[in-house]
């Protein structure tokens, strides 16, 4: 993504025009995945539309800080790309849950110690929020883009 990197405490409003596009992608993704199957929250690391490594959250897994944060770590490396976005798919409405602030520190803390700047979302068949700016975006009814 170009532009200027995030804020440590997330989005800011007016995005870079390739990065709205990015996270509109990412939603219109998301929708189209989740009507065809029961959906857990998801994990990605990569460009929606384009590369992207996925890990979903499963609760039957052992899972605490530390792993997630080396999911992170390896997901951001397998990718291959220079700066890759995280983001979260999950049912549900886009306000503040357990799991987002969850995997939200293991992705801080992951680009932290890559020194990378973080852009991380919540993404649910709707929209998209970042968990640490509040900033957000959301469609009643999305439709791809025929440009």
């Amino acid at each position: 993504m170009t532009g200027e990197p995030p804020l440590p405490d997330g989005l800011r409003a007016p995005l870079p025009r390739d990065l709205e596009r990015a996270l509109r992608q990412a939603v219109l993704e998301h929708a189209g995945a989740e009507r065809r199957r029961r959906h857990v929250p998801v994990v990605h690391v990569g460009t929606p539309g384009g590369i992207q490594l996925l890990h979903p959250d499963r609760p039957d897994e052992p899972s605490d800080h530390a792993l997630r944060t080396d999911v992170v770590a390896a997901m951001r490396h397998r990718s291959g790309l220079p700066r890759p976005l995280v983001w979260l798919t999950r049912p549900g409405e886009l306000d503040l849950q357990d799991v987002d602030v969850r995997w939200l520190a293991a992705a801080r803390q992951a680009y932290a110690e890559a020194r990378l700047p973080l852009v991380f979302v919540v993404v649910n068949r709707h929209g998209w929020r970042d968990p640490r700016s509040g900033l957000g975006r959301t469609w009643q009814r999305l439709r791809p883009r025929t440009d």
